[in-house]
């Protein structure tokens, strides 16, 4: 299978790392790619019209994208509920805690792309700020929550809302105010899914 990549795209890493904790990375070749708003990759057009990764071609030619589409494929290819609980109740309480950690994902790359501008939206930072300082607090309170269950969707997840904080905002000071959050990351950020896909700029590993 071919996944299109990037080192610096945390849905892609969410799609990395759960291909490693199922046992699945050799079955992945990754193809390194560059997408900007501006700058769309006519390559990767050609199988995903949004232009968008991570893109999953299949053995079949079959193409798969959006990280959560991927992930339920390859839980699937696994033998179903490795990652993804199977039970209606549990797999809710799975996607619910998902979908807010891949919404703050979604928040804090626009935020990174609206920083980078010459001409900022001041309103849009500040609604930036209020949003993730929320966001933070309830990820704050959810955390035990998380560190009780198996590392599935969710805590992979919330282990690359941590580490893409770091990666993009050294300077947001996050650890210090959450310190329940840090203490649960710091207990599983040694795990090999995520020490061998970490994120970096450039073209190979620094």
């Amino acid at each position: 299978m071919k996944l299109y990549w990037s080192s610096t795209s945390p849905f892609v890493r969410k799609v990395i790392v759960s291909a490693h904790e199922l046992g699945l990375s050799a079955r992945l070749e990754t193809i390194p790619t560059r997408v900007a708003p501006n700058r769309p990759d006519l390559a990767l057009l050609q199988y995903n019209p949004l232009g968008q990764l991570p893109t999953l071609v299949l053995d079949d030619g079959t193409t798969l994208y959006d990280s959560l589409v991927i992930i339920e494929h390859l839980d699937r290819m696994a033998g179903d509920g490795k990652i993804i609980p199977s039970s209606p109740e549990a797999r809710m309480e799975e996607l619910r805690l998902h979908a807010l950690c891949n919404g703050f994902l979604d928040l804090l790359v626009q935020w990174r792309i609206e920083s980078m501008k010459d001409t900022k939206q001041i309103a849009l930072i500040n609604a930036f700020n209020l949003k993730s300082g929320m966001i933070w607090a309830k990820l704050e309170q959810a955390v035990e929550r998380v560190s009780q269950r198996p590392f599935g969707l969710s805590s992979i997840t919330l282990a690359i809302v941590a580490e893409y904080a770091d990666f993009r905002f050294p300077r947001l000071g996050w650890r210090e105010k959450f310190p329940a959050l840090s203490d649960w990351h710091q207990s599983i950020q040694s795990r090999p899914s995520l020490t061998s896909s970490k994120f970096f700029d450039g073209l190979k590993p620094q």
